[in-house]
Formats: structure tokens, C-alpha cells, sequence
């Protein structure tokens, strides 16, 4: 179904799970950027929180289906972010992602897409401003506002199609964050850009992939040859500022929230409201946190009260990570062969494969297990990506292990990566080097069809080999010689240095070791330059796995 105005649930289905992958990747480094307005290393979990939230309340409304009604799929997505935000970039994304759906849900059958698409920015954008009590520029807000500025003016042209918006909403968003530290002095003096603002750009970026296909380069965070800020000593949270963190929800009517906005300014600062129709989210940093809530109740009926005192989350944190020592690995991994690789590399392995898929709990204990006060999960196959992120979220609950998430979606993508794991370097340069690394290698396969079928490279029988490409089916054809080279051609196209094929068992048990040594010598014979290399993985249903870094 096509929500009126022209953007499909479809589009907002897949954007949902980009942007919330994206956040995914990017929260370490985002949590480093984050020294304004407290510098506690949060805002990246939070947003990531948040948008996983809105994601978590739109698939269970939709059931991941692109034609139900639209209407109360997206206001359980609003409504899913308002009770989900987490931190004070996180409440004003969720304002955020609560006007563009309503925007796009009350649209009419005249209006032209893109135009639609460009008003719920700017109406993200007022609505996001409107929301804070004293709205400082160089932060999330400047990056919001220059994304829907670009976004209006492209509508002028009559021609401008949504991608076109997005497209020039994303460029000017990368822009705007590239100039934060000219607007805010703290960013100048740490060598960053503003944390809330490098995560909007990251979903705006994943806004253009949904409707374009194209992955925007991201911004640059640091400034010169300074490093990635670690948060400041405890004793140095609140020596300028308020001590603690109070978030709640508030059952209130509308017209009793300028009162409370009103009682809240003055105690403190960091303050945002969002909500409406009833239903609330109040975040402020305060030193009186029982004013804050008093304010709530008079303003109606707070309940899921959090207070955090700043100085000791970080010392708590600090104390409860020193029980732990090292970086660790998890990596999920499908046959003996390539179990004992990921273990030979240092990886604590949980298995998995097609049918076998490790559950939230199962990843959650080799986390723990690991012993390591920092982790590195690889689920290398797309449906374990959002359970290792589950699992992350909650060992970091715990406040005892830092652990990232790498979206590597291909066994191979996994082994690109960990080749590239240095435990010297910082948690956050490591994380980023080994997500771009498996980004960037280009992953394919062979597998034997078991059935008919119609798939993007036409129609199959059962015994006809399927030749994949980054997860959609690229040749049918009858020999797996044939089409694994064809595969290959195909993965190289693109260029590329080094050639990973890991061979498997088939259907009838036979090693594929054969077969994936018949291909290193075709890419040897044709394609002198490139390396190499072979592994016995031993993983069922696909004969071969590659990739080409």
C-alpha cells in the first residue's frame, strides 16, 4: 500500500532497518564524540535506542508487511520512539521521527511526494526546536535545520523527485556537522563535531539509501590531527553544569505542558518535551531532582521515572569495566572449518548456519563469557545482526562491557574483518577499521536450488546452481564450475586485491575443496595480480563462499 502523498511503507520499512543498522555501526564512534552537554559518552547508544524503538514498534504494526494501513503503522512508530527515547539526543530525535510520520500520514491524494517529504523535515525540524527550552546552535538542531532548508529548496525545481530531496537533505546535514565546531566552542576545543548532529546525519544518509540504492561517504568527525575525545574524569561531569539526569514520561493534557515547561526552565538546562496527544517524554539536567519531578505531578501523572547522577555513571562504569581486562571477539560461524578459523583468530564462536541461527541468549553468553571489558561481535549473516545487537544492548545494561556491533552480513565479510582486528589500537579505531574492511569486501556464493522457484536472476528447478551476489541471486545455471567463476568475474568487476573462497560440503557430503581450488586457479590464470586465498569451511548448502577486498 502507498501512503497518501506518495511514500510507501515499503520505503519506510527499509529505512527504518537502514538507519537503525547504521546507528548501529556508528554508536562507539558517536558515543566518542560526545562531549556536549555532558560529555558522557551516551549519545550514540541513545539515539540507537531510540531508533530501534521506533524500528521494534513499526515491524510489530506491520508484522513486516509493506500493505497494511499505513496510518496506524506510523503513529505506533511515533509512539514506539516517544516511549523508547533514551537520552536528550534521543528524546529530540524522537520528536523528530514523531512529525515526519505525522506529515506523511496526513497527506492528501493531490500532494506531490517530494514536497510531502520535504515538509515532515521541516516540520521535524520546528517541532525539534520547539521542543527544547533553550535551543543552542551546533548541535543536532543546526544539522536538522540545514538538512530541511536543502530539502525545501530542491522541491522548487518541479522535476525534483524524493530521492532528490533526501539526497540534498543528506549533503547539506554532512555540511552543517562539518561546521559545529565553529558554533560551539567545546567541539572546537575537543577536536570533534557535535555528537546528536554526526547521528542525524548518519539517518539521513540512510534516508537517501532507502530511496536512492546510493551509500552517501560519511562526514568527517575529527578536526586536524586531534583524536577522538574519551569522556572526562568523573570529578570533572558537573563542575560546570547540573549533576543529574532526569527522564520521565508524564500522562498530561496538552494545554498543562507550557506550565510545566515554564517550572522546568528554571531548574536547570538540557531541557526538551516532546510528546502530544496525552503522552509525554521530559528530559532535563538538574541539581534538585525532587523539583523536577514535582513538576510533573502537578503537571499531571509521571511514571518511569530515571535519574542518573553523572559522576557516578562514569565511575561506576570505570570501576565495573576494571573488573574485566582485553578486547575480545564473538563471532557466529557456520561449519567446522570456519568455526575453528574465527577460533584460531582469537574468537569466542558460537555456532549457527541456515536453520541453526543463534538466539539473543546464546550470543549474549559468549559476550560474557569472553571476559573481555571491551567486544566485538561478528554476526556475519543478516537475520543474526539484529540479535547481536539485541544482545549488545543488553550486556552493556550491565555497565560491565563495552560492546559494538559489526554489520558484516557474509561469513567472508567476518573474516575480512577480524584479519584486520588490532587489539593496540583504541576500541573505537578498531571498530571502525574493522567495519569499514568488511563493508568493503564484496561477498558472493554458490548454492544448489531445492526447490522451484522464481528468483532476480528468473525462474529455477530443483538442482539448478544459484550464483549469489550480496544476498540476492545473481545466474542460474547448471554447472557449478561455471557459474562460480562467472560469480567471481562479477565480484571483480569492481576491482580488488585479494580474492577469499571458502570451500563447503554439498548435499551429498562431498568436501567442496575440489571445486573452490578449480576457482583459485581461474582467478590465478586470469586475473594475475590478485592473491588468493582458499579455506576449508566445511559449512553446508554453499559448495562455495567469496569475496574480493
Amino acid at each position: 500500500m502507498t501512503i497518501t502523498g506518495g511514500v510507501s511503507l515499503a520505503v519506510v520499512l527499509r529505512f527504518v532497518d537502514l538507519a537503525t543498522d547504521a546507528l548501529g555501526a556508528a554508536r562507539e564512534e558517536i558515543d566518542a564524540l560526545n562531549v556536549y552537554p555532558v560529555p558522557d559518552g551516551d549519545t550514540g547508544t541513545n539515539m540507537f535506542l531510540t531508533m530501534s524503538a521506533a524500528r521494534d514498534a513499526l515491524r510489530e504494526a506491520t508484522g513486516g508487511n509493506p500493505g497494511v494501513d499505513p496510518g496506524p503503522a506510523l503513529a505506533a512508530m511515533s509512539r514506539g520512539a516517544l516511549l523508547g527515547a533514551r537520552g536528550n539526543s534521543g528524546v529530540i530525535l524522537s520528536q523528530m521521527l514523531g512529525a515526519v510520520a505525522h506529515r506523511w500520514a496526513q497527506a492528501g491524494p493531490e500532494d506531490r511526494q517530494a514536497v510531502t517529504v520535504a515538509e515532515a523535515l521541516r516540520e521535524a525540524t520546528d517541532a525539534s526546536y520547539a521542543a527544547v527550552g533553550e535551543p543552542v546552535e551546533g548541535t543536532i538542531l543546526t544539522v536538522a535545520r540545514a538538512a530541511s532548508d536543502a530539502a525545501m529548496e530542491a522541491v522548487v525545481d518541479p522535476e525534483a523527485r524524493t530521492g532528490d530531496v533526501y539526497t540534498a537533505a543528506a549533503a547539506a546535514a554532512r555540511e552543517a556537522l562539518a561546521r559545529t565546531p565553529q558554533q560551539l566552542r567545546v567541539l572546537a576545543d575537543a577536536g570533534v563535531v557535535d555528537a546528536g548532529g554526526r547521528g542525524l546525519s548518519v539517518i539521513l544518509d540512510a534516508a537517501e539509501t532507502a530511496l536512492t540504492g546510493r551509500r552517501p561517504v560519511a562526514a568527517p568527525t575529527r578536526l586536524g590531527t586531534h583524536q577522538i575525545p574519551v569522556p572526562l574524569p568523573a570529578d570533572d561531569l558537573t563542575e560546570d553544569g547540573p549533576a543529574y539526569e532526569v527522564m520521565y514520561l508524564l500522562d498530561a493534557e496538552d494545554d498543562a505542558i507550557p506550565a510545566l515547561r515554564a517550572a522546568l526552565a528554571p531548574l536547570g538546562d538540557s531541557l526538551v518535551v516532546v510528546g502530544g496527544g496525552g503522552l509525554w517524554n521530559v528530559h532535563i539536567h538538574v541539581d534538585d531532582v525532587g523539583a523536577a519531578i514535582e513538576a510533573g505531578i502537578v503537571a499531571g501523572r509521571p511514571y518511569r521515572v530515571r535519574v542518573t547522577h553523572f559522576a557516578e555513571q562514569v565511575a561506576a562504569a570505570r570501576e565495573k569495566v576494571a573488573r574485566r581486562a582485553g578486547r575480545g571477539i564473538v563471532a557466529v560461524a557456520v561449519g567446522q572449518g570456519l568455526q575453528q578459523l574465527f577460533a584460531e583468530a582469537g574468537a569466542v564462536v558460537v555456532p549457527g548456519g541456515p536453520g541453526r541461527r543463534p538466539s539473543t541468549a546464546m550470543i549474549l553468553d559468549a559476550i560474557l563469557a569472553s571476559g573481555a571489558a571491551e567486544v566485538v561481535v561478528l554476526p556475519n549473516d543478516p537475520d543474526s545482526v539484529r540479535v547481536a545487537e539485541i544482545a549488545a544492548r543488553t550486556a552493556e545494561e550491565s555497565g560491565e562491557v563495552r560492546v559494538a556491533v559489526i554489520p558484516s552480513l557474509a561469513q567472508v565479510q567476518g573474516l575480512a574483518a577480524i584479519a584486520v582486528h588490532e587489539p593496540g589500537r583504541t576500541f573505537e579505531q578498531d571498530v571502525l577499521e574493522m567495519t569499514a574492511t568488511a563493508r568493503h569486501a564484496r561477498h558472493g556464493a554458490v548454492t544448489v536450488a531445492a526447490r522451484q522457484a522464481m528468483t532476480m536472476a528468473g525462474p529455477c528447478e530443483p538442482g539448478d546452481v544459484l550464483g549469489v551476489v550480496a544476498g540476492d541471486f545473481a545466474v542460474v545455471g547448471d554447472d557449478l564450475y561455471a557459474v562460480a567463476t562467472e560469480i567471481l568475474e562479477r565480484l571483480l568487476g569492481g576491482g580488488g586485491d585479494l580474492v577469499t573462497i571458502v570451500g563447503g560440503v554439498d548435499d551429498h557430503g562431498t568436501v567442496g575443496e575440489r571445486l573452490a581450488d578449480r576457482c583459485a586457479a581461474y582467478v590465478e590464470s586470469e586475473h594475475p595480480t590478485v592473491d588468493v586465498v582458499v579455506y576449508d569451511g566445511g559449512q553446508e548448502r554453499y559448495p562455495l563462499l567469496m569475496a574480493v577486498e
